[in-house]
């Protein structure tokens, strides 16, 4: 990459894919970077989020990110299931997958993201916020976007990481998409401080007194966990449920406390009562959605990528999402660092990049499907002689992955099937 024409890389949405896919570029000596974004500011707004090993070890990286993110995150090492009645059914611990695999992060989505934000700004990645785009486009020698407000953006490179509803698609599929389809299954989501009441119940004190603690109950078609965080001041409830909404344009309505405890009807009355302890303002129905598989991320010129949600929207039972986003960004920062920002080589960069993330972010999509099943649908004859079948699937090869090495040590290869499939 010569001083003269560095690569110029755009990036539209300033979410974790975006951000990542940002700071990893910059870590690797890409500074021709400019991230849009469509919000006019980023607020720190939203609920609980996960990231596993696979995706915690990137903060690792950026600084002493980790260090700041380490007050606002859940500490507990353990889960305690108990069915819909409220009896306990078994405990899971994460210590000896902490210790042989590292920590995950768990937090507000919100105070994690507006961190991760704001490490970009003191890189001095350039991020303009309030622009919209409408339209993606490109030509042998480049790409770009049009926006709303009628400015025009070209670089070398663009990414799509705005989310399941990227306009990149009709670029990248050649016609217009149909979009994300109902999974069936709809979230309400909250988080808030927790009120006094909450401590001073009998049904709910121990959620809050002592600490970080995790809870799940589950039911037939629902499942309901509650987190308390920073030592109990703060609690967030989530319940995916049967979608009986019609919620198609927005994905999400104020949630309704007398529709989440119509669900949770003859539920733990610990549960209903946490339910009813929500503020007002701070419950959201969320709609579950999916797509097929795409057949690529990649535009016909090889110059428009989707990443993140735009490519591959998870199921929050997948417990990945967040990780996978942020795994395109660290695979692509290495693709694009193997061929020193040569212009002639971009195809070769991304179609590695494609061949290194295709089959790995659609074989954990799948376990979404999985583990709500292996819940909503649980045999209790069967949990109350072997309660470890409720237990969340760890799997090593999901979890204890560096996307980064990874990436540097399958290059070769990748390429070199690319090459024998006529496709380079």
């Amino acid at each position: 990459m010569t001083e003269e024409t560095p690569l110029s890389i755009i990036i539209v949405g300033a979410g974790f894919a975006g951000l990542t896919a940002a700071i990893e570029c910059h870590r690797k000596g890409f500074t021709n970077l400019l991230l849009l974004e469509k919000s006019p500011s980023l607020a720190p707004l939203g609920d609980i989020i996960s990231f596993g090993q696979n995706s915690s070890r990137i903060f690792n990286n950026w600084g002493n990110l980790r260090d700041q993110l380490d007050p606002i995150i859940h500490k507990a090492e353990e889960v305690h299931f108990h069915d819909a009645s409220g009896r306990y059914v078994t405990t899971q611990s994460f210590k000896e997958e902490h210790r042989a695999w590292g920590p995950r992060i768990n937090g507000h989505r919100g105070e994690i993201h507006s961190l991760v934000y704001h490490h970009a700004l003191s890189l001095g990645i350039p991020i303009r916020l309030g622009i919209s785009v409408t339209k993606y486009f490109e030509t042998p020698s480049h790409a770009g976007v049009e926006t709303s407000s009628g400015e025009t953006f070209t670089a070398d490179l663009v990414l799509a990481a705005e989310g399941v509803r990227s306009k990149a698609r009709t670029l990248i599929l050649g016609s217009e998409d149909l979009l994300t389809l109902p999974s069936g299954y709809a979230v309400f989501r909250s988080w808030f401080p927790t009120p006094p009441s909450l401590y001073t119940s009998p049904l709910t004190s121990h959620l809050v007194s002592k600490g970080d603690t995790h809870h799940a109950w589950i039911g037939t078609d629902v499942h309901f966990l509650a987190a308390s965080i920073k030592s109990g001041r703060e609690i967030s409830w989530v319940c995916t449920h049967v979608d009986a909404s019609d919620i198609a344009e927005s994905w999400q309505l104020p949630g309704s406390k007398a529709a989440a405890l119509a669900v949770l009807e003859g539920w733990d009355p610990a549960v209903r009562e946490l339910v009813g302890a929500t503020p007002e303002g701070r419950l959201v129905d969320y709609k579950l959605v999916f797509r097929d598989p795409l057949p690529t991320f990649v535009s016909p010129e090889g110059r428009t990528l989707l990443v993140g949600d735009a490519a591959h929207p998870f199921l929050p039972t997948s417990i990945q999402g967040a990780s996978q986003a942020m795994e395109d960004g660290v695979v692509l920062a290495v693709c694009l660092d193997r061929i020193k920002g040569d212009r002639s080589r971009l195809r070769e960069a991304v179609g590695v990049w494609e061949g290194l993330r295709y089959e790995r972010v659609h074989r954990i999509q799948r376990t979404g499907v999985t583990t709500r099943e292996q819940w909503h649908k649980a045999d209790w004859d069967v949990i109350w002689k072997e309660p470890e079948v409720l237990h969340l699937k760890r799997e090593g090869w999901i979890l204890d992955f560096d996307s980064e090495k990874d990436a540097e040590e399958r290059y070769d290869s990748v390429k070199e099937g690319l090459v024998k499939e006529g496709k380079l």
